[in-house]
């Protein structure tokens, strides 16, 4: 006897399901991370103030209920990551000061197409002279900022510079017993020495492991998109969060390396290319519900700004048959 299967045809809308699903098992939920994405992504544009009735509408599709997103805000708060502002019985957030830093660094490179060419300098961080207990937050710090580990209380970065790390290290209370140099640019970029001293520094196996994950899990709805594009504004804001989000956690980890010192099949650069065209095609109904849901104590919140449009070199482009069919693959 023959069985025939019955499968359900897949579309973008049945992959955009797999994706929230996949997210739902995870464990733990980071409810705290995914908030602190939907801000960069969506809120800070916006005024950077939101009702929290408005996050729990957004979220709630993706299975996290009004008490995780309670919890979440308020450790955010513990954290200095967000401040609150109440107005009757209602609550409203924001990103406090060292937070809106905080989150200016773990989104530099989300947006930005195009790392400016290396010119061979690093940033070198002693962290010998701090007390065990700081030494060990700074270096936890600085690992979430992307560095890798030469040796023992040394840290490197290839592209951040001492005067943009000398703040967050007095933010942190650790600027005067940490050292921070920064090396003259070298005219040879890739010895061999040094290709294998960044092997050392940072796990390349992994991230570029993370990288082709991402590939797999984004790259069918792109397929899909291309064929037939169903999603609604609603559906369209949630796929660009876990979009966003993903990519996020894998930049928080990549120093991005200059090309001399990266395989020559590096996923990372695939995988922006896809998060940019993904991206580009849904912006704009994900905005339309952001517009007609989204409150502060003032009413909807305002449109998003210039520097919205900015993002992935410029929104409002169109997306060339060659970059779309790069991302069909």
């Amino acid at each position: 006897m023959i069985f025939i299967r019955d499968c359900k045809p897949m579309t973008a809308n049945n992959q955009l399901e797999l994706l929230i699903k996949n997210f739902q098992k995870k464990r733990p939920v980071r409810a705290g991370s995914l908030i602190i994405t939907i801000y960069g992504d969506a809120i800070v544009p916006r005024g950077g103030n939101v009702w929290l009735g408005s996050l729990m509408k957004l979220v709630e599709p993706m299975g996290i209920n009004q008490r995780l997103v309670r919890t979440s805000v308020y450790r955010l708060v513990q954290e200095s990551w967000l401040q609150t502002e109440k107005v009757g019985r209602c609550s409203y957030y924001s990103l406090t000061g060292p937070g809106l830093r905080r989150f200016e660094h773990a989104f530099q490179h989300v947006y930005n197409l195009d790392t400016a060419e290396w010119n061979g300098s690093w940033c070198l961080v002693y962290l010998n002279q701090l007390a065990p207990e700081l030494r060990q937050k700074v270096r936890e710090e600085l690992k979430w900022l992307s560095f890798g580990s030469m040796a023992p209380g040394l840290m490197e970065h290839p592209r951040f510079s001492r005067s943009e790390l000398v703040p967050i290290l007095q933010e942190w209370g650790a600027l005067e017993d940490t050292i921070v140099m920064q090396t003259m640019p070298m005219e040879q970029k890739s010895p061999r020495a040094l290709r294998l001293q960044v092997r050392e520094s940072w796990n390349l196996d992994e991230l570029g492991g993370r990288y082709r994950r991402f590939l797999k899990q984004f790259r069918p709805i792109w397929r899909e998109l291309q064929s037939e594009d169903t999603l609604s504004p609603e559906e369209c804001l949630l796929l660009r969060i876990l979009l966003i989000h993903d990519y996020r956690k894998i930049l928080l980890r990549d120093p991005l390396l200059p090309d001399e010192l990266l395989p020559g099949d590096w996923e990372g650069r695939s995988a922006k290319q896809l998060c940019r065209n993904l991206y580009r095609q849904i912006h704009e109904r994900a905005e339309q519900w952001l517009d007609e849901n989204l409150e502060n104590a003032s009413g909807p919140l305002p449109g998003p700004g210039e520097k919205f449009y900015k993002r992935f070199g410029r929104l409002r482009d169109s997306i060339t048959p060659r970059e779309s069919a790069i991302e069909m693959e």
